[in-house]
């Protein structure tokens, strides 16, 4: 991928891997670490924040991305942008649903912006990989930035022609921006997959040195004490 030496928008810097149905399909037979101590809110806390939807790839990676931000309360992962009601995992793998693997994130905007999470969302994935994102291959692995409102909408798409000026790819960005109709919560034992399952062997290959290569590039968007 072709990068600009002189770029003005925040550290764009783009990896390409994300997490293989194969991996997963040994999931609930793994070995559990013990998490690391997490703050838990209410529902009722959540909706005192905004949300954002966004799907690039394996949602434990996504997710774990995310709950690193400085503003983000809390990172579900999920299914989004398909027909099916109350898709299962399996069905999502197998292409039967439509859905992409999503995630729904709870955010403070007094503290990050919509606009910064497009920029953490296209600063952490390949955006021209056409279903798929490294070693998965998929539609339910594809590209989607999801909006609420036309503001939103237009957040997204001016971001996409922002990149596209300058020349950043040499191939071009295949994202698809797409209004949010609904997120259907993944089973339980994804949520927080990567703090949980730290040994894990695709975890410790994949999603670390993509949280690893996010946290050295986006140094200015972490959490206070995260490193």
């Amino acid at each position: 991928m072709k990068i600009a030496k002189n770029i003005s928008i925040i550290a764009l810097v783009l990896f390409f891997f994300s997490c293989q149905a194969k991996v997963k399909s040994d999931d609930k037979n793994i070995a559990q670490n013990t998490p690391i101590e997490k703050a838990i809110l209410s529902s009722s806390e959540l909706q005192e924040y905004e949300t954002a939807y966004f799907a690039s790839g394996c949602f434990w990676c996504v997710e774990a991305i995310y709950e690193s931000v400085k503003g983000v309360k809390e990172v579900v992962s999920g299914y989004s942008g398909g027909s099916e009601q109350n898709p299962t995992y399996e069905q999502v793998a197998y292409g039967k649903t439509g859905h992409a693997e999503s995630v729904e994130v709870y955010y403070d905007p007094e503290v990050i912006s919509f606009q910064e999470l497009v920029q953490v969302f296209f600063g952490s994935h390949d955006p021209t990989a056409l279903n798929r994102q490294g070693p998965d291959r998929g539609a339910h692995y594809r590209s989607i930035a999801f909006y609420e409102n036309s503001e939103e909408e237009k957040i997204i798409r001016d971001y996409i022609k922002l990149l596209e000026s300058k020349g950043l790819y040499d191939a071009p960005i295949v994202t698809q921006v797409v209004e949010f109709e609904k997120f259907w919560k993944a089973e339980e034992y994804h949520q927080d997959f990567e703090r949980k399952n730290p040994n894990q062997s695709y975890i410790r290959a994949v999603s670390v040195p993509r949280l690893n290569r996010f946290k050295e590039n986006f140094p200015g968007y972490l959490k206070e004490g995260v490193h």
